[in-house]
C-alpha cells in the first residue's frame, strides 16, 4: 500500500531546506531587479539604427549605473543591520559606549535604532546601579562590625570582610580557599541556625551563628555571621546576681543586726549573773562567736554589694603613667616592675580604673606570695622562686593595652575566674575579678586573663579605648 498524500507532504517537512545568506539574498533581488530593465533595454537599443560600438558603449554604461546602484542599495541595507548587530554584541559583551547611527523617528531602520540606543541606555544605566550598589554592600560588609564568612559546596571560604580577618588573625589573601575546619569555623556549618556556640580554637567568647544561604555563578554558598554574644550573656549573668544579692542583703541585714545586738547585750547581762564560771565561760565564747560571726557576714554581704551598686563611670581625662605608678605604689607586699610606656591621656573615669588595678595586683602579689608543696614532699612548702609582677601597657590602633604578669601558680580552673562567689582563696570574697571585669566593661573594654605561655604564672589583658 502507498503512503498518503498528507505523510509524504509531513515527510517532506522534516527535512530542513538550506537557506541562502542576508547579503546574497540583497545581491540577487538586486539582479533581478535589474536583469528586466537591462533586456527591455537592451533590445530597444538594438533596434535603433546606431553603429555597433555605440549601442556597446551604451549598454556597457547602463550595465555599470545599474551595477552602482545595486551596489549602494546593498550597502544601505546591510551596513546599519550590520552597525546594529555590532551593537548588540557590545551589549552581550557588557560594553555600552556603542549606538547605533540613523536613529530617526518615522521610519522602519531608525526606529529600530532608536530602540536599540533605548536598551544600550537602560542596561548602562543598570550596570551603574549594579555597581555602585556592589560598591555600597562591600563597603557595608567592610565596615560592620561583626565577622562575616562566605563557603562554596565545598565549604572553601569564599568571602571574608576585616571583622572577620581580624579575628581569625590573618589577612585575607592566606583565608581565601582554606577549609571551615581548618579555620576552626566547622561548629558554624553544623549548629543550629541562631545558636550560640563556642569557637574555642579562635576566641573564648560565645558566638551566636546566623546562616543563610545564597547563589553566586549558580552554585549555592552559605554565609555566616557571627555574633559576640558574651559580653550580653555576662551583662545578664550581672544583672541576675544583683537581683540575688539585693534580695539576700534585704533578708540578711534584716536578721544580723538584731542578732548582733541581741548577742552583745547577752553578753553583757551575762557578767552580773550568778552562774558557775565554766558555764559563764561557755556562754560568753558561745555569744562571742555569734556576735563575731554576724559581723564578719555583714562585712561579706557588704563587699557582695559592690557588685549590684557600684556606679556608672564618670569620665574626664587622665594620664595612663600617673594611674598605673600610683596603683603599683599602693601594693608594698611585692614589688612591681612598671615598664615605661606612651605618655598619653584616656578618657575614663580614674578612680574606678585605679580600683581595678589594685584588685588585679593584689590577686596578682596573692598569687607570687602563695607558698607551693616541693614535689618529693608535700609537707613542705617553699615559694615558687623569686617573686615577680611586670605591669606594662602599649597603644594599639584606637585601643589601651595593659597588662600585668606574675610568675604565681597561674589559673588552676580558668572557666570559673570570672563566676561570682567563687574563690580558691581562703580569706576571699570571689567579687574581685568580676568587680574588675565589670569596671573594664563599664569603659567599652575587655578584661581578659590567661596562663603564661612560657614558666608558670599568669597574664591579665586589660583593653580600654582612649575615648570611652
Amino acid at each position: 500500500m502507498g503512503s498518503s498524500p498528507l505523510a509524504r507532504t509531513s515527510s517532506k517537512r522534516t527535512v530542513p531546506k538550506p537557506r541562502a545568506v542576508f547579503e546574497r539574498r540583497v545581491i540577487r533581488y538586486c539582479i533581478l531587479l535589474a536583469v528586466p530593465g537591462l533586456l527591455t533595454t537592451g533590445m530597444l537599443v538594438w533596434l535603433l539604427p546606431w553603429t555597433f560600438e555605440s549601442k556597446l558603449l551604451f549598454l556597457g554604461g547602463e550595465a555599470l549605473v545599474c551595477l552602482l546602484l545595486g551596489t549602494a542599495l546593498h550597502d544601505h541595507i546591510v551596513r546599519p543591520l550590520q552597525t546594529l548587530a555590532n551593537v548588540v554584541g557590545a551589549l552581550r559583551e557588557e560594553d555600552y559606549s556603542f549606538r547605533a547611527r540613523l536613529a530617526v523617528p518615522n521610519d522602519a531602520l531608525g526606529e529600530l535604532s532608536i530602540e536599540v540606543n533605548a536598551l544600550a541606555d537602560l542596561l548602562s544605566q543598570h550596570r551603574t546601579g549594579v555597581i555602585e550598589a556592589t560598591a555600597l554592600l562591600q563597603r557595608v560588609v567592610e565596615e560592620v562590625d561583626i565577622p562575616i564568612f562566605a563557603f562554596d559546596p565545598a565549604g572553601k571560604l569564599r568571602l571574608v570582610n576585616s571583622a572577620a580577618e581580624k579575628l581569625l588573625q590573618q589577612p585575607t589573601a592566606e583565608l581565601l580557599g582554606k577549609g571551615a575546619s581548618d579555620l576552626g569555623l566547622q561548629p558554624t556549618l553544623t549548629c543550629e541556625n541562631e545558636t550560640p556556640v563556642n569557637l574555642r580554637f579562635i576566641s573564648e567568647a560565645r558566638w551566636l551563628v546566623r546562616r543563610s544561604l545564597f547563589r553566586q555563578n549558580g552554585l549555592p554558598h552559605t554565609l555566616v555571621v557571627l555574633s559576640d554574644v558574651s559580653r550580653a550573656l555576662r551583662e545578664e549573668e550581672r544583672r541576675a546576681w544583683q537581683r540575688l544579692i539585693r534580695v539576700i542583703g534585704h533578708e540578711l541585714n534584716n536578721s544580723l543586726a538584731p542578732i548582733k545586738s541581741i548577742a552583745g547585750s547577752l553578753n553583757a547581762r551575762i557578767a552580773g549573773m550568778n552562774v558557775q564560771p565554766d558555764q559563764r565561760q561557755d556562754f560568753e565564747r558561745g555569744l562571742g562567736i555569734i556576735e563575731t560571726r554576724a559581723a564578719s557576714l555583714n562585712r561579706f554581704l557588704q563587699a557582695y554589694r559592690q557588685l549590684a551598686q557600684m556606679p556608672p563611670p564618670v569620665l574626664r581625662d587622665c594620664l595612663v603613667t600617673e594611674l598605673v605608678r600610683q596603683a603599683a605604689t599602693l601594693e608594698t607586699r611585692v614589688a612591681i616592675t612598671v615598664l615605661p610606656g606612651p605618655d598619653i591621656t584616656l578618657t575614663a573615669d580614674p578612680d574606678q580604673l585605679e580600683q581595678m588595678l589594685i584588685n588585679l595586683l593584689r590577686n596578682a602579689a596573692e598569687a607570687v606570695l602563695l607558698p607551693v608543696a616541693r614535689p618529693e614532699n608535700g609537707s613542705k612548702s617553699e615559694m615558687p622562686g623569686q617573686p615577680m609582677i611586670v605591669l606594662g601597657w602599649r597603644v594599639l590602633d584606637e585601643d589601651l593595652i595593659l597588662t600585668i604578669e606574675d610568675n604565681g601558680p597561674g589559673l588552676m580552673n580558668p572557666s570559673n575566674v570570672f563566676v561570682p562567689f567563687y574563690t580558691t582563696k581562703p580569706q576571699g570574697s570571689g567579687i574581685g575579678l568580676v568587680l574588675s571585669r565589670q569596671i573594664c566593661e563599664a569603659h567599652g573594654g575587655n578584661l581578659e586573663l590567661a596562663n603564661r605561655a612560657k614558666g608558670s604564672g599568669c597574664i591579665v589583658k586589660i583593653t580600654l579605648p582612649l575615648q570611652s
